[in-house]
């Protein structure tokens, strides 16, 4: 299996995170695409990147809750690490209106140059949406027939969101939302078709049930594949499966 979404470099895993992607490794997961934050983390997710090679590959981009007065600065730095190597996807990007909204005009700016970014390099466009799913989608929207792929990470939409997602030829990364009852993504899941997800973590953050309010780490990946096949009702081996292989099609460039 694949987790498309993690932030293995990051803090929380300092300590041990040869143990982290050990034990993911003997649960089936052995690729890790690690999204950027801003400019604060990327050497330590390049480090860590370089220490594990063909294993985990490095995205570069700004989060949205990143974008600043700085945020011009922040995806110059983006564009220069461009040039000088290659990365697995523009991102992680998007609009996020939850915590702040000051800068809600220079977050669709920063979205629209990320963009442009993953259209120039051909890569997949990481999303991440929060409290802003179908402005995102209005965005994403304008670029359809251009070539523009990717996956909005961490979907816990409606039925409508994710139709319209599919349509517009993005996955739907599912992670340990899925595992909580009121997500209600078992509602929308059955309704969309295994072709169009692929699997993630997000760790250290939103571990699935019975981790939540635990560390997350990509071994959980497993409660993730067999909670979307009971919501299927198909076996958890063609989850594994099928949601690796829109992986590798997605990454295929890194991989």
């Amino acid at each position: 299996m694949i987790d498309s979404h993690c932030h293995l470099y990051v803090e929380d895993f300092q300590q041990d995170i040869k143990e982290v992607i050990l034990r993911a490794g003997e649960k089936g997961v052995k690729k890790f695409f690690m999204p950027a934050i801003d400019s604060t983390t990327h050497n330590a997710m390049i480090s860590l990147e370089e220490q594990f090679k063909g294993t985990c590959y490095a995205m570069i981009g700004l989060h949205p809750c990143s974008v600043k007065e700085n945020y011009l600065q922040e995806l110059a730095e983006v564009e220069g690490w461009l040039k000088k190597r290659p990365f697995a996807a523009i991102g992680e990007a998007g609009l996020d209106f939850y915590w702040d909204t000051s800068f809600k005009k220079e977050q669709y700016l920063a979205l629209e140059r990320q963009a442009a970014l993953a259209l120039q390099y051909d890569l997949p466009l990481i999303l991440h949406t929060r409290n802003a799913m179908q402005e995102t989608i209005d965005v994403i929207k304008n670029y359809h027939g251009r070539g523009l792929r990717g996956i909005f990470h961490c979907f816990g939409g409606s039925l409508t969101e994710a139709e319209q997602i599919v349509e517009i030829n993005f996955l739907l990364g599912i992670g340990g939302v899925v595992t909580y009852k009121k997500a209600g993504l078992d509602l929308v899941l059955p309704s969309i078709g295994l072709q169009h997800l692929v699997l993630e973590t997000d760790a250290p953050y939103l571990s699935p049930v019975p981790y939540r309010g635990k560390r997350n780490e990509s071994a959980y990946l497993m409660e993730i594949a067999n909670k979307i096949a009971s919501v299927m009702n198909i076996p958890r081996e063609e989850v594994m499966k099928i949601t690796t292989a829109n992986a590798e099609r997605l990454f295929y460039k890194s991989l």
